[in-house]
């Protein structure tokens, strides 16, 4: 039966950072839950209809009284028998004022944006905003961890273009900054520079449609040759034409609208922090001499056999300010490597690659290791829960949906005739992979799964992926640490390492321990040699017998281990 326990109520105000912003996490949240509780409806002005909108008064009247109730459903770690339910209820309220600070953040974090002047970057009164596809992302992450009904919302997903897999960037528990180390930079900026340079025909993306342009924003920042005279003959030397450059401000949207950066002033320091490590340099800045500038200074040390860099860094945010990527840069970004600007296949180019995951995470924020880039969504039972089933989207509908992602792939355009003629006949294979990587799908997958009574086999196989990414940032970052134990980034790396015990914990409890309560039907036989192998390894580790379920002593001991 399950355990029920009287409620508590804590209430305290929302930690902010020196900056003035919101942690975060608490930022993400409260979007999220903003969003699950707004009716996102058309809105018209200026004889535009702008679709899955809302309004200012809308934003500042939901956040003045916004609640949100989770339910979690546990093993009892005493008794396995009892089940515990624990529901908590989260409530914010807010002035109208303190409301429209809390909507300028999320824009600063580019989680929504004016349906009218996508330019502005102002929260205004009167006004009609949509959520970007980065806010998309982290409002698919927070219904399928959460279990959070989101019927409403399937709309948007299926018309919306939305960043499937996102760079996180680890950041301290104290304070909300993001852990600088030269394997964060270095990995960052292979995600901003791309696989390969990435050259976009700025006519035909002024004409062309919103997710395509966005998708080709998602290889890497935007570059273009400039022809200037060399920065020390400025005035008395030769034009020149220098490759891969790139404005200023294009580099801090980008790094805004594909990373968990909330701020085009983080955006500006890891951008400086970028030219003290010699991967781009300044090429010119023609502002007058009366317009203002804001100008990042960053400093630190170059630590480690293998490290580079000056102490200093300078970033200046200037519209005219072009900077370009350096013969370091484009050695870092390995585009002269056959191996990384072949990659092709089902890889979406928002991301990094799999076969790049190991070498570029160094250390990240809540996803605990280092910058990655992925799509989040486990847990038994969590997922939209969306009315329709598996069986109400037809073939026509999925092949449309496939055909649509291969136009939008880097490398459709340049395959031969072979590969267009092969990529019609889909296997079945190849019909779940995009099932599960898109949101919709993988929703409605789930609730056709729930009808027939084996859900837990999604829930399984998500959890696993997400164990497994975490269990190779924990090799990655073993591997580049330079040895020292004092370093903030080891004291973050053991309490990773109880987090991933914990995490296998719950998977074999959950889902593999006999009678467990979302137990998996596999093989009699695979199971015995589970338990067998369980029972070796905690005897040795613990000295006590196994019983075919971990207990809680038993993950302790192995935390100490």
């Amino acid at each position: 039966m399950p355990a029920t326990h009287p409620q508590a109520t804590s209430s305290h105000m929302m930690k902010t950072t020196k900056r003035g912003r919101p942690f975060l996490k608490d930022t993400l949240d409260l979007f999220a839950t903003l969003i699950t509780s707004m009716e996102l409806t058309t809105h018209k002005q200026y004889f535009r209809s702008f679709p899955n909108s809302f309004t200012t008064d809308d934003a500042c009247e939901c956040l003045s009284c916004l609640k949100f109730s989770q339910s979690n459903r546990t093993a009892d770690p005493r008794d396995p028998d009892r089940i515990i339910t624990t529901t908590t209820t989260t409530t914010f309220s807010m002035t109208r004022d303190m409301a429209k600070a809390m909507s300028q953040h999320f824009m600063d974090a580019r989680l929504i944006e004016n349906a009218i002047d996508k330019a502005s970057n102002q929260f205004k009164d009167r006004s009609v905003y949509q959520i970007t596809p980065k806010g998309l992302h982290v409002l698919e992450r927070f219904i399928s961890k959460n279990g959070v009904n989101a019927d409403c919302l399937v709309k948007v997903f299926q018309t919306q273009p939305i960043c499937m897999k996102l760079l996180h960037l680890e950041r301290r528990a104290s304070d909300d900054e993001i852990i600088i180390s030269q394997q964060v930079v270095t990995a960052l900026f292979r995600r901003f520079a791309g696989r390969s340079p990435n050259y976009v025909d700025e006519v035909a993306a002024e004409n062309a449609d919103p997710a395509v342009e966005y998708n080709k924003r998602a290889a890497g920042i935007p570059l273009t040759d400039v022809v200037e005279r060399a920065p020390q003959l400025v005035g008395k030397g030769p034009l020149q034409t220098f490759k891969h450059c790139f404005l200023a401000v294009n580099a801090l949207e980008w790094l805004c609208d594909f990373t968990s950066i909330v701020g085009r002033d983080e955006a500006a320091e890891m951008a400086a922090h970028f030219v003290r490590f010699g991967l781009i340099t300044l090429l010119s800045d023609k502002r007058k001499s009366s317009d203002s500038a804001v100008i990042f200074t960053v400093r630190g040390t170059a630590t480690g056999p293998n490290a580079s860099g000056t102490t200093q860094g300078e970033f200046r945010c200037t519209a005219k300010a072009i900077y370009r990527i350096t013969e370091e840069g484009r050695k870092c970004a390995r585009w002269s490597d056959p191996k990384s600007s072949s990659l092709s296949g089902r890889d979406s180019p928002v991301g990094t690659p799999a076969s790049h995951q190991g070498s570029e995470r160094a250390s990240s924020d809540t996803n605990d290791g280092a910058p990655r880039a992925t799509e989040l969504a486990f847990g038994p039972g969590s997922g939209a829960h969306v009315p329709n089933t598996l069986e109400h989207t037809t073939d026509q509908q999925i092949h449309r949906r496939l055909s649509m992602e291969e136009k939008l792939k880097a490398d459709h355009a340049a395959a031969g005739s072979d590969k267009a003629s092969t990529s019609s006949k889909e296997s079945n294979t190849d019909r779940l992979k995009f099932i599960l990587e898109e949101p919709a799908l993988r929703s409605l997958f789930r609730e056709f799964l729930r009808g027939n009574f084996c859900e837990e086999n999604l829930s399984f196989w998500l959890e696993v992926q997400e164990f497994k990414r975490k269990f190779l940032i924990t090799s990655t970052a073993i591997s580049n640490r330079a040895g020292g134990r004092a370093a903030p980034q080891h004291a973050a790396m053991e309490k990773h390492h109880e987090s991933l015990i914990q995490m296998a914990f719950v998977i074999y409890n959950t889902y593999l321990a006999p009678s467990s309560h979302c137990e998996l039907n596999i093989d009699h036989g695979l199971r015995n040699d589970l338990v067998a192998y369980l029972n070796e390894v905690m005897t040795e580790s613990t000295g006590k017998a196994f019983q075919g379920r971990l207990d809680t002593d038993q993950v302790y001991s192995l935390n100490a281990t």
